[in-house]
């Protein structure tokens, strides 16, 4: 599929659940309220959107949340996913603390690839950012997807607090691990329009000066924005997300479903289709395919992260993140 600025989508990320059993502060506060049930899209009516979906061009399927691996049957979903016809990738996005368990069965369906959010290394930091004192539970679940063959990459939203020794730190495991590690700018949606962010050129300067041997990585690393570092002796790279201070949008090539059934087209507006209302009223395939055509083709050119007062309210966990 071609938007209306030439851009070819054909990556689609789903959302599964907007619960989770961590509290990340720039994600999901204490007193935010649950979607009710009713209103999340069923397992059937998300593999015939994506089904449908693939037939317009979608090719790659990022599964989110909230926190997936919480919601009942996520894993027979993924093997549904992975078999429908057009599907070339899925990839499951989690925070760890229920992968050790789940990791037989994700190699068994075949997934074929893994991120993790962990922002920290520290355990007593990372019970602050999350509210919760799970590390070694994440740290143990990381583990057991690398021994397995996992391709395993981790999910890094660099705190202010944080400082270069963290950063050195977890691009460390890029050296000692078969692991990509990606530095995701802190995007000013939700409760983290309320904090700031830490720039990916801050995190850069410090890691040339821990790998001075650190080059530009030009090795196919998966289908996203990230651009990517590697120094000798590494096994993965160090990327980075910074879509607020260096804007990338005239490559983005993926749309976001909410676990409500919303096509978001970008993270930073709020415009979009109801699918659950198609997908619940007795639409036909041609009238979803049709509704999903027209709406990639609205795409916004870019993000307007830079007006905050113009930018999406709900929290990453409401959105997918």
């Amino acid at each position: 599929m071609i938007d209306q600025f030439g851009r070819e989508i054909d990556y689609l990320r789903v959302s599964i659940t907007d619960r989770c059993n961590l509290r990340c502060r720039y994600c999901m506060p204490e007193d935010l309220p649950f979607i009710p049930h009713e209103k999340i899209l069923r397992y059937e009516e998300i593999l015939r959107f994506c089904g449908l979906a693939a037939q317009e061009g979608i090719r790659h399927i990022k599964v989110t949340g909230g926190e997936p691996l919480v919601r009942k049957g996520c894993i027979d979903f993924l093997k549904a996913l992975k078999g429908l016809p057009g599907i070339e990738h899925v990839t499951l996005t989690t925070n760890g603390v229920l992968l050790k368990e789940a990791v037989p069965q994700l190699l068994e369906l075949g997934l074929d690839g893994i991120n993790i959010s962990l922002d920290t290394l520290n355990p007593d930091t990372y019970e602050k950012i999350t509210g919760k004192n799970q590390f070694h539970q994440v740290w143990e679940g990381m583990m057991e997807a690398v021994r397995g063959g996992l391709r395993v990459k981790i999910n890094c939203v660099p705190q202010m607090e944080s400082t270069p020794e963290e950063w050195v730190a977890l691009a460390t495991l890029c050296r000692d691990y078969p692991i990509d590690l990606r530095f995701i700018e802190l995007m000013p949606i939700g409760r983290g329009r309320g904090l700031s962010l830490v720039k990916g050129d801050t995190i850069l300067t410090a890691l040339r000066e821990a790998f001075p041997g650190l080059v530009l990585d030009e090795r196919p690393h998966g289908f996203g924005p990230a651009r990517y570092y590697t120094a000798p002796g590494f096994q993965g790279a160090v990327g980075f997300i910074d879509a607020v201070s260096n804007c990338f949008c005239e490559g983005c090539n993926r749309v976001r479903l909410t676990s409500e059934g919303f096509l978001k087209l970008c993270l930073s507006h709020p415009d979009g289709v109801d699918f659950r209302t198609l997908l619940r009223s007795g639409a036909t395939d041609q009238e979803i395919r049709k509704a999903f055509q027209e709406a990639v083709f609205k795409k916004p050119r870019r993000h307007q992260f830079e007006l905050k007062s113009e930018t999406e309210t709900p929290n990453m966990s409401q959105i997918g993140g």
